[in-house]
């Protein structure tokens, strides 16, 4: 059993993941500013970071494979405290993108190390409660984290970027207080995890699609807001409001897998999500905007540990630092891919349909798979 302060250590860790790219998401209107005539690429500096995550992930489950956890663990966390704040050194927006594509790379490893430590430290409950632990944590991360760069974004757009140096907190702990569990060996083909090649690559598509709808809070949600005279401070808050019940979720995630199946669980989080963005979109006021986000925060914060867990029990030991890895590329590039397929939904019908719209397509999808995996058991 690792110590507390091991344990502490990764979840600390995790508290950097999840809404990394977000920090500077009350900043994008005035960098719209500084930037002029750059609207796509300004949305791009806080998106590439995704598809860095997206691309690099593969490539640091096969780290955590083959030369360990926490040397990848280490690694990652001074590349994201150093890659980071260098944002709030540059002046060039084509440097600035350079650099959140570092931090993307360093995110991937810290996700991917955290998880694989997690299934390794931990078997049966324990494991499911640990990583219901983690997404508490990386949604904690957005409600502390996402708060205080609305405020620093208020006094100077660049101030958030220093939220990173966090990260530097962590490595002496990681360095010296986290066990490198001995590794079973190089690769290894199991016939048992090839059968369930099919529900793997099932449970990265559907990482990928919740992440895209999810992620326009940061994205598209900054200028709704604006269009009610909500400042950037307050924006950061309200953005923040989705992590809020995103930590209740995971934690009640343990709870809710002692009493519902994994698909059922998959069904009711992406069903608030889709009903909480339905809620956003046909929403009057700021406050009906909030319980939207509050509705939608909640299912992300189940979805994500249960799949985390569905992938731990489908991959063989020597291959899960690979295996969790793509549920990293599944949920970054959804965050990649989210403003680049939400923009021409967003021309054509506005911010405000987009979210009905696309929080409607996602609850009917929910509602129509599970029917279609609940019929297909029973003909079985």
């Amino acid at each position: 059993m690792p110590t507390r302060i091991a344990r502490a250590t990764l979840l600390a860790a995790a508290m950097l993941t999840i809404m990394a790219a977000a920090i500077i998401a009350p900043s994008l209107p005035a960098m719209t500013k500084v930037f002029p005539g750059s609207d796509v690429l300004v949305r791009l500096a806080l998106t590439v970071t995704s598809l860095a995550i997206a691309m690099s992930a593969p490539v640091a489950g096969t780290v955590a494979d083959r030369l360990g956890r926490r040397p990848l663990l280490v690694g990652s966390l001074v590349l994201y405290a150093l890659a980071g704040t260098a944002g709030y050194f540059v002046d060039d927006l084509y440097v600035l993108l350079a650099t959140r594509a570092l931090l993307g790379a360093a995110v991937g490893g810290i996700m991917t190390a955290v998880s694989a430590m997690i299934t390794d430290w931990f078997e049966g409950p324990r494991r499911a409660s640990f990583l219901g632990l983690q997404q508490a944590f990386a949604s904690l991360g957005g409600v502390i984290f996402l708060p205080l760069a609305g405020l620093l974004a208020a006094v100077d757009w660049k101030a958030p970027f220093w939220i990173y140096a966090f990260a530097a907190l962590i490595v002496p702990f990681a360095l010296l207080a986290v066990p490198e569990r001995p590794r079973t060996g190089g690769d290894v083909t199991v016939s048992a995890e090839s059968e369930h090649q099919k529900r793997i690559l099932g449970i990265y598509a559907l990482a990928l699609v919740a992440t895209l709808v999810f992620y326009m809070a940061p994205t598209q949600l900054p200028f709704l807001l604006a269009d009610f005279g909500v400042g950037p401070a307050l924006t950061g808050a309200v953005v923040a409001g989705s992590t809020v019940t995103g930590v209740i979720g995971a934690l009640a995630f343990p709870v809710t897998r002692n009493r519902l199946g994994p698909t059922m669980i998959t069904t009711a989080s992406v069903l608030a999500l889709g009903a909480g963005w339905v809620l956003i979109g046909t929403a009057g006021n700021v406050v009906l905007v909030v319980i939207g986000l509050l509705v939608g925060g909640a299912g992300v914060g189940l979805v994500v540990p249960n799949l985390n867990l569905r992938l731990a029990d489908l991959a063989h030991p020597a291959r899960r630092g690979r295996v969790l890895s793509g549920l990293v590329a599944g949920i970054f590039l959804g965050q990649f891919l989210s403003p680049l397929a939400v923009h021409p939904l967003v021309q054509t019908i506005g911010i405000a349909d987009a979210f009905t719209y696309s929080g409607a397509a996602l609850a009917v999808a929910a509602v129509g798979s599970a029917f279609v995996t609940t019929k297909e058991r029973t003909v079985r």
